[in-house]
C-alpha cells in the first residue's frame, strides 16, 4: 500500500494492465511508422551515404520497441533508446522524425513514472548531458566540414553560426520540454492520489459519524424506553395488586384500580410504539421530538399517576415558571418519572413524596424526596440502571445530580441545571 501522497515516501502506483497493453500497441505502431519514414527518406536521397536497410531497421527497432515497457522499466528503456539513438545518428540511419519522438517519450516517462525520484533525476541528467556533449561534437564537425549555406547571415553571425545556434535552441526546448512535462505528470498523479485519499477519508469519517449518531440516538431511545415503560409497568403492578386485594371486599374499588391499569397500559403502549417505531429500519430518521416535558401539565399528570399507584405525592413549584428548552424539559421530566418509579419500587405504596420544582434566575432545580415509610416489596431485578440513566441525563445538560439517602429514612434526588442563555437575556 502506498504511503500518504503528502509524505516523501509516496510512490506512484505501477501501470495497470490496460496501460501496459496501450504501450505495447503504441510501440509497434510507431515502429511501422518509423520504417515507412525511413523508406521515404531513402527515396528522397537526403542522406548521401545511408546505412543499409537491415542495419537501419535494427537500430530503429532498438529505439522504438523499448517504449513497450516504458512505464514498467522507465530507466532501462531510456538507456536503450538513448544509446540506439546516438548510433542511428553516427551510422547515418535515414530516419529522424519518429526516433526523436521516441527519445522524447522515454525522457518524459522517466520523469512521470519512475518511482525513485533520485534515480529519475540522475538518469535524465546523464542522458541530457550525454546528448549535449554529442551535440557539441556534431556542431564541431559541422564547423570544420565544407558546408555551403546560401543565407546572408546576420551581421557577424555567419550562416553556419546561425545553423549551430538554431540547433542549440531546438535541443534546449526539446530536452527541457521532455523534462518539465514528465515532472508535471508525476505531480499531477500525486495530486490525484491525494484528492482520492482525502475523498475516501472524508467518506469514511462521514460514515463513522453517521454510525455514531445512530448509536447515540438508539441509546437515547433505549433510555427513554426504560424510563417510560418501567414507570408505567410499576404503576400497573401496584394497581393490579391493590385490585386483587380488594376484589372480594370492594368490587367497585377493584374496578377503579383495573381502569387505572387499563389507562396506564394504554399510555405505555403508545409511548412504546412511538419509541420502537424508529428502530425498525436504519434508513428511517431516528430523531424524535420530546415525548414529555415540564409544560402542558405533564408533571401534574405524572404526579396523578403516582398518587393512583398508592404514593402520597405533593408537587410544589417555586418561583415564576418560564419556558425551558425542550431537551431540558424532557430530561427533567424523565428524571422525576424515574425517581417516583424508584420510590414505588423500593419504598412501596403509602410513601410520602415531595416534588419541588424551583425556577431560578440562572438555573432550574428539581428535587424528589421521600420518607421511605411505605410498604416495600422485593427489590426488582436490574435495579441501578435507572440511577445511571439519571446521571447520564444530568451530564448531557451540564447539570449536577445528587442521589443520596436522607437522615433517618428515605431518599432524595436533586438535579440543578444551569440556564446560561436565560442569564444572558
Amino acid at each position: 500500500m502506498n504511503a500518504d501522497p503528502d509524505s516523501r515516501g509516496w510512490r506512484r502506483p505501477p501501470a495497470d494492465a490496460r496501460q501496459r497493453k496501450l504501450d505495447v500497441a503504441a510501440a509497434f505502431g510507431l515502429l511501422g511508422v518509423s520504417i515507412l519514414s525511413m523508406v521515404l527518406t531513402r527515396a528522397m536521397g537526403m542522406i548521401s551515404d545511408p546505412a543499409s536497410p537491415g542495419l537501419s531497421i535494427g537500430l530503429i527497432a532498438a529505439v522504438i520497441l523499448p517504449l513497450a515497457v516504458r512505464r514498467v522499466a522507465p530507466v532501462p528503456a531510456l538507456a536503450v533508446v538513448s544509446v540506439a539513438f546516438v548510433l542511428m545518428g553516427e551510422l547515418s540511419v535515414p530516419e529522424l522524425t519518429v526516433s526523436n519522438i521516441a527519445l522524447f517519450m522515454a525522457i518524459y516517462t522517466v520523469g512521470a513514472w519512475e518511482t525513485s525520484r533520485a534515480r529519475a533525476l540522475v538518469a535524465r541528467l546523464v542522458v541530457v548531458t550525454g546528448m549535449g556533449v554529442w551535440l557539441l561534437i556534431s556542431l564541431f564537425r559541422a564547423s570544420t566540414a565544407d558546408i555551403d549555406f546560401d543565407g546572408p547571415g546576420i551581421g557577424v553571425l555567419t550562416p553556419i553560426a546561425a545553423f549551430m545556434l538554431q540547433q542549440v535552441l531546438v535541443n534546449l526546448l526539446y530536452f527541457a520540454g521532455a523534462w518539465w512535462f514528465g515532472d508535471h505528470a508525476h505531480s499531477s498523479a500525486r495530486q490525484r492520489a491525494l484528492t482520492e485519499l482525502r475523498t475516501r477519508q472524508l467518506q469514511d469519517e462521514q460514515e463513522k459519524v453517521a454510525r455514531q449518531s445512530i448509536a447515540i440516538e438508539r441509546l437515547r431511545i433505549a433510555r427513554e424506553l426504560h424510563d417510560a415503560v418501567a414507570h408505567h409497568v410499576s404503576v400497573m403492578g401496584v394497581q393490579a395488586a391493590a385490585a386483587r386485594s380488594v376484589l372480594d371486599s370492594n368490587p367497585e374499588a377493584a374496578r377503579d384500580r383495573l381502569e387505572s391499569v387499563e389507562e396506564s397500559s394504554r399510555v405505555a403502549v403508545a409511548e412504546l410504539y412511538q419509541l420502537l417505531g424508529t428502530l425498525r429500519d436504519e434508513e428511517m430518521p431516528v430523531a424524535t421530538g420530546p415525548t414529555a416535558s415540564l409544560d402542558l401539565n405533564s408533571l401534574d399528570l405524572l404526579v396523578e399517576d403516582s398518587i393512583m399507584a398508592g404514593l402520597r405525592v405533593t408537587l410544589t413549584r417555586v418561583g415564576e415558571p418560564y419556558g425551558v428548552p425542550p431537551l431540558v424539559g424532557l430530561n427533567l421530566y424523565r428524571i422525576a418519572q424515574e425517581a417516583l418509579t424508584n420510590v414505588l419500587k423500593h419504598a412501596g405504596p403509602g410513601t410520602q413524596v415531595r416534588v419541588h420544582l424551583r425556577f431560578g434566575e440562572t438555573a432550574i432545580e428539581l428535587e424528589v424526596s421521600d420518607d421511605g415509610r411505605g410498604r416495600p416489596g422485593p427489590p426488582p431485578r436490574g435495579a441501578g440502571l435507572g440511577l445511571l440513566g439519571m446521571r447520564e441525563r444530568a451530564a448531557s445538560l451540564g447539570g449536577q445530580l445528587e442521589a443520596t439517602a436522607r437522615a433517618g429514612s428515605g431518599w432524595v434526588v436533586r438535579i440543578t441545571v444551569p440556564l446560561p442563555l436565560r442569564s444572558a437575556a
